[in-house]
């Protein structure tokens, strides 16, 4: 099912896909029945697919970029392949049989899309309106939700299972945990510096006077009549 437009040529960079999921109940929506809508409202991606009969409807070649995402976004990487999962957020479609995945994700190694999570595991929803959605991620190429590209407010495809996409050996980034406030430095209670204790002054010896002043004079001894001993009884 060919869309009659896409999103124009492709700028270059790392190659990428993006997966995506729409508010369908895919207990009675079809593939070929969201890829219909999606041309209908001038927003193709390159895929839709079917996670439990399976069905895969291309629109677009590899080679050209989606309308899905929306802005300029879409344009940047070799490829940058959008995959509308028949699904809803608040139920990641990873709990499905995933059947067809297998063929999909060998033609996006054929594209040298990294089998790799730049921005790790999506966000539920609707806390993945509040992804960080950084562009240090995006620059790396690899597999991306909706939820974790730059300038797209999105909250799909939800908490997808990322290992069941691309692996049980994928490795997982994990979520980074909030800072602590820092504490309000008017009300924080302060360590005040050890004052050092002055050192005892040095006392001078007993027998010998203080500095600065002369030393007491002794009596002269008395002297000694000659032929006297020193020494009396």
């Amino acid at each position: 099912m060919p869309a009659r437009q896409d999103g124009g040529a492709l700028r270059g960079g790392a190659p990428r896909v993006v997966w995506c999921a729409g508010e369908h109940d895919p207990r009675t929506v079809s593939a070929r029945s969201v890829a219909a809508d999606l041309r209908k409202e001038d927003r193709p991606p390159h895929l839709v697919w079917h996670p439990g009969t399976g069905e895969t409807v291309q629109l677009l070649p590899a080679t050209r970029a989606a309308r899905l995402l929306g802005g300029r976004v879409g344009h940047e990487g070799r490829v940058c392949v959008q995959i509308m999962v028949v699904g809803q957020a608040r139920t990641p479609f990873t709990g499905t049989l995933l059947t067809g995945l297998d063929a999909i994700v060998q033609w996006l190694d054929s594209w040298s899309v990294p089998r790799r999570w730049p921005a790790g595991p999506p966000l539920p929803s609707p806390q993945s309106y509040h992804a960080d959605r950084s562009r240090k991620d995006w620059a790396r190429g690899g597999h991306y939700g909706a939820s974790q590209v730059p300038l797209v407010d999105r909250p799909d495809p939800g908490a997808i299972d990322i290992r069941r996409i691309t692996g049980p050996d994928t490795p997982v980034a994990p979520i980074p945990k909030p800072r602590a406030p820092l504490p309000d430095t008017a009300t924080a209670p302060r360590l005040m510096p050890r004052t050092p204790r002055p050192p005892d002054p040095v006392r001078p010896p007993q027998n010998e006077p203080p500095p600065g002043r002369p030393a007491p004079l002794q009596p002269a001894p008395e002297p000694v009549p000659v032929g006297q001993s020193a020494m009396s009884n």
